[in-house]
């Protein structure tokens, strides 16, 4: 091995930087209060530095013999999921603060992010899965972290025990592989695949049962993570029981991670697979995207109501590996994952402050009357969701506007997978309306429901203010602001 290799791993070689500084920071102000209060400057301002890091045109690497890839289109969402970690580590400094645990925490957001990193660059089966248990276990543990309440414990236990037993079925399609192809490395496993149905042209289907049993289990595995339907049950229950701050990490930075990686795999490994996965894909879509907003219609807790929201939204994400370009599909699943980090990222953030001043309730009958006494938060609310409902003309209109045509880039209408693609795009156009009835439940709580007595006047502090500031400068300008998407499309 070339150890030379470690310094072509530039944003991982600032995480696991960012990792070290933190924790002598903790370890040296573990008693000084005083100086405790610039944790959080301290590690913004080094996320900061990675997020441009990660911006910067950063070459193309392949290191540990072929082990670890990079491309620009994997530098762009580095650099996305850097922005998102950003934004909630400026709008968790009340919180974290409280907690007493700070350095605790920034630690393990860095660590999770670190293996979100490594697996996105994988090149290699076994480094895909490393990477993915490095961000699972510190993710686990942040789920639980409030270790006084009972709703974080429980929503902790769900997490692992499904985590577990999904990583459990995602290894064991990956050894089905293993054992089709006699080899873990993606660009061997395509060329061996290519190989293995080549025969089936010839009527020999025996060498098949492998690799299709290899990649239901794998795509089962990871769709756990995602939470895509039917492998959601888990993500109410955690969402409810997790701190705020660590449910909108979940629900956006570890979700586009693993979005981005499945689609990579599916295009780059499975492509003689297509004609089988993109029937399952089409399947899930559709059952992600109706499924959860029927169930989201019927929630009463916010934190709970925008978990169904994200397995809806993930469904869109994926939206775009319906498609047969993979450049098209990975601008836009990269854009939707960029839009839907600003806009839920914004709703945490709310959701945040209001908890902290409404004694820990997140209620959606709190916020009846909201406008009366806090109405700045009120309008930011509303625009993060009509953004997430796909309200023109905001960011999240042209981002599912570029998912629904990924769908069915290069589809032929008069082929019947192709008909399927045309058909899934306009169930997932039908179920947008859907989701702008329970999105517009929220305003409607807000500026019209009548409350006797309403959540009381506060004002946020200054990290929120900051984090929103972020958050809906994106809303507004991603979407109007060409040359976002025109860069993501370069890097693909």
């Amino acid at each position: 091995m070339n150890y030379t290799d470690f310094l072509k791993m530039i944003p991982e070689a600032v995480l696991v930087a960012i990792l070290i500084i933190t924790f002598i920071a903790d370890f040296a102000t573990a008693k000084k209060t005083e100086v405790r209060k610039w944790m959080n400057p301290l590690v913004s301002i080094m996320f900061c530095v990675l997020t441009v890091v990660c911006l910067l045109p950063l070459p193309a690497v392949h290191a540990f013999g072929d082990m670890y890839i990079t491309s620009s289109s994997v530098n762009v969402i580095k650099a996305i999921l850097a922005l998102g970690s950003l934004i909630v580590v400026i709008q968790s400094r009340v919180w974290a603060e409280k907690s007493q645990k700070e350095g605790e925490f920034y630690m393990l957001l860095t660590s999770t992010l670190l293996g979100m990193f490594v697996m996105v660059s994988a090149g290699n089966f076994l480094m895909f899965f490393l990477g993915l248990e490095m961000a699972s276990v510190p993710l686990a543990t942040m789920v639980a972290f409030d270790m006084k309440r009972n709703e974080s414990a429980e929503g902790a236990a769900k997490f692992i025990l499904t985590a577990t037993f999904s990583s459990g079925v995602m290894l064991y399609g990956i050894s089905f592989i293993y054992g089709a192809c006699g080899t873990l490395y993606f660009d061997d496993v395509r060329h061996q695949l290519l190989t293995i149905f080549a025969s089936f042209s010839d009527g020999d289907t025996s060498k098949m049962l492998l690799p299709v049993m290899g990649l239901v289990f794998f795509f089962s595995g990871l769709g756990f993570k995602i939470s895509l339907v039917p492998f959601h049950f888990w993500t109410a229950d955690t969402y409810q029981g997790a701190p705020t701050t660590v449910t909108g990490y979940l629900s956006v930075i570890s979700k586009g991670a693993a979005a981005f990686t499945l689609l990579a795999i599916l295009f780059h490994v499975f492509t003689p697979m297509m004609r089988y996965w993109h029937v399952l894909f089409m399947i899930v879509v559709v059952l992600s995207i109706t499924i959860a907003n029927l169930f989201a219609i019927r929630q009463s807790e916010l934190k709970r109501f925008m978990a169904f929201s994200s397995i809806s939204q993930a469904g869109y994400i994926m939206l775009a590996a319906i498609g047969y370009d993979w450049a098209n599909s990975v601008t836009a699943l990269s854009y939707y994952i960029l839009i839907y980090v600003v806009a839920n990222m914004a709703v945490f953030s709310i959701i945040s402050v209001v908890e902290q001043n409404n004694g820990g309730k997140t209620d959606i009958d709190d916020y009846n009357g909201f406008y009366q006494t806090n109405p700045k938060l009120s309008f930011l609310m509303t625009l993060a969701m009509f953004s997430l409902g796909g309200i023109p003309p905001f960011a999240g209109m042209f981002s599912k506007f570029f998912v629904f045509m990924a769908g069915v880039h290069g589809a032929d209408i008069h082929t019947t997978i192709g008909a399927w693609g045309y058909a899934v795009v306009f169930i997932a156009l039908l179920n947008t309306v859907v989701s702008l009835y329970y999105y517009l439940k929220i305003v409607k709580a807000m500026y019209i429901k009548h409350n006797d007595h309403p959540l009381p006047t506060f004002k946020s502090d200054c990290n929120t203010k900051f984090a929103l500031a972020l958050c809906t400068t994106g809303i507004l300008l991603f979407g109007i602001c060409s040359y976002v998407y025109q860069w993501i499309a370069t890097a693909a």
